[in-house]
């Protein structure tokens, strides 16, 4: 059968795609192999017996609400007590400290989950510590939070309304017209048809609004050893 220019240039397309594909198939096969059977680093004893290590986790509940429309910043409160990592038995974290930190206002289509980034760790007593933009995570380990999503397609469907009604109204009185009239009516189409792929491409380009409500539970996963000082008897 006979293959048609665009046809011609789809299968070659494909063609190029799937060589690609083997390519870096072919290039993974061809690594170097490490040869180190033996690992070079060693054991580290901790800094100090009052640590909280990487990979604990930092239950609190969020004090401020979140909506994604606009950056701003968020505070949580710890909401379980939080002990050394080496034993278990110092208390270093209490209940009823605060968090500060911030979201991810940038979201992208299809997105239903706010980032977030905690900056300071503050004590009861006043005492706190930097953070370094630890990552929050929801009561499942998932990196952020999810909870009301608002795809704004009620404004979407006003808007597709509206743009059908200009081209609907841009089409009467076609019927018994003069050729001034028609090359008029003709220019005013279009710009009302264009008016309405504005109006659609505007509300096209509105991103969704996530809203995380005040007491949504979180975790804040700890990426980086903190040493801090013990609170009370330990238990």
């Amino acid at each position: 059968s006979l293959i048609l220019p665009d046809q011609a240039a789809q299968l070659t397309q494909q063609a190029s795609a799937a060589q690609g594909d083997q390519a870096g198939r072919r290039a993974f096969m061809a690594q170097a192999s490490n040869q180190r059977t033996v690992s070079a680093e060693r054991l580290i004893a901790p800094p100090s017996p009052n640590i909280v290590q990487a990979g604990s986790i930092i239950p609190a509940a969020l004090i401020t609400g979140i909506r994604s429309d606009l950056p701003g910043q968020i505070t949580a409160q710890v909401t379980q007590n939080v002990y050394d990592s080496p034993t278990g038995r110092i208390l270093l974290i209490p209940q009823g400290a605060r968090l500060i930190g911030e979201y991810d206002s940038e979201i992208t289509a299809g997105q239903t989950r706010v980032l977030l980034a905690w900056d300071r760790l503050i004590m009861p007593d006043g005492r706190s510590i930097v953070l370094e933009r630890q990552p929050g995570a929801d009561g499942a380990g998932f990196a952020g939070l999810q909870d009301r999503v608002n795809q704004h397609w009620g404004n979407l469907l006003r808007a597709a309304a509206v743009s059908t009604l200009l081209g609907v109204g841009a089409e009467l009185g076609a019927d018994s017209e003069d050729d001034l009239t028609r090359a008029l009516r003709r220019g005013s189409q279009d710009t009302i048809n264009q008016t309405g792929q504005q109006i659609v491409r505007r509300q096209l380009n509105v991103q969704p609004t996530l809203t995380i409500r005040p007491g949504h539970p979180l975790r804040v996963v700890i990426t980086r050893d903190l040493v801090l000082e013990p609170l009370g008897a330990s238990r």
